[in-house]
């Protein structure tokens, strides 16, 4: 099998694992929104430290167009087309395609088990950045909290009552899956034969 073959196909399996899994919803009762799915980020973290950054972005944002179907009723509540490009931007593009980054770290540590938990850490969290933004200056607009909180406490609230679940756990699939997985992350692709 090609390299060219292999990533492909690999990237495929992993972007179906990734949507599947984002399909598997839960909500805390600590939770002010948004759901906590079951790792879905991290088939797409694990394709950035697999083969690279370049490849990573391409994944990650074919992964936001994936999500962005997927939520698409969440563009509907937009009243025009600057705030329907400011959702689709900050909420899926952007939000989604940051996880390609993942791999940035691996030429900064040693360990390849450290590059992934900081890219988890780093990526996820400019996902969270991304969402408390849109919160800010998109979501606010469209339906004012009811707390009466600050637009900026309500939005890091409502995004990190599932975001930082959502990285907990990612952090933690991640570390316990490392040793079985770690051959994946050493071994090159296999030479065009």
């Amino acid at each position: 099998m090609s390299v060219t073959l292999r990533k492909i196909t690999e990237t495929a399996i992993m972007l179906a694992v990734a949507t599947v899994l984002s399909i598997l919803q839960f909500t805390g009762p600590w939770a002010l929104g948004g759901s906590i799915t079951v790792c879905s980020m991290l088939p797409i973290i694990l394709i950035a430290h697999r083969y690279g950054t370049k490849w990573g972005l391409l994944t990650a944002l074919t992964y936001s167009l994936l999500q962005l179907l997927l939520g698409l009723r969440n563009v509907q509540y937009a009243p025009n087309a600057v705030t329907a490009i400011g959702i689709i931007m900050l909420d899926y593009v952007l939000a989604f395609g940051v996880l390609g980054f993942a791999a940035v770290f691996d030429s900064v540590f040693k360990s390849r088990k450290k590059s992934l938990m900081i890219g988890i850490i780093v990526t996820m969290s400019g996902r969270f950045l991304c969402h408390f933004v849109s919160g800010i200056i998109i979501w606010e607009a469209l339906w004012p909290n009811s707390l009466g909180w600050a637009t900026w406490i309500w939005s890091l609230a409502y995004n990190g009552s599932y975001m930082l679940p959502e990285i907990l756990i990612t952090l933690a699939v991640a570390y316990v899956l490392y040793k079985p997985l770690e051959e994946y992350f050493r071994t090159p692709p296999i030479k065009n034969v």
